[in-house]
């Protein structure tokens, strides 16, 4: 195990990757409101951060590496295209007033990541240091 294998860097990561997918979705959304027949992206993630709290809960230790590991139905992260609904006359169903609170709220949920993740390797780094 290495020094940076611990399970909540491992989640802390998994919901940076999010993050930063769903801020993809959100930027190619306000890129293109204006594109007739652009149809709203939207990330999926929180089924990965679901999956990966869980198999912390449930450790399984292999004996050998040639064994399945327990658990390791590892589903990734996706962004799906929204065609339920049309807001505008030429197809696109952008929502610029969603996209900008999605935007603000996906910023948030991400500064609040880097700062956990922060305070973790600052702990790292006071227990390497004697502190």
């Amino acid at each position: 195990m290495g020094l940076f294998d611990s399970a909540t860097i491992q989640n802390l990561e998994h919901g940076l990757k999010g993050a930063a997918l769903q801020q993809k979705a959100i930027s190619e959304n306000i890129a293109n409101v204006d594109t007739p027949n652009y149809k709203a992206k939207s990330a999926h993630f929180q089924h990965t951060l679901n999956e990966a709290v869980q198999n912390d809960k449930m450790q399984a230790f292999r004996t050998n590496n040639k064994h399945i590991e327990f658990g390791s139905r590892k589903e990734e992260a996706y962004i799906s295209e929204g065609a339920s609904t049309m807001y505008n006359h030429n197809g696109n169903n952008v929502d610029i007033d969603k996209e900008m609170t999605d935007s603000a709220k996906n910023q948030i949920y991400y500064n609040a990541l880097t700062d956990r993740l922060s305070s973790k390797f600052n702990s790292l780094k006071s227990a390497v240091r004697g502190g």
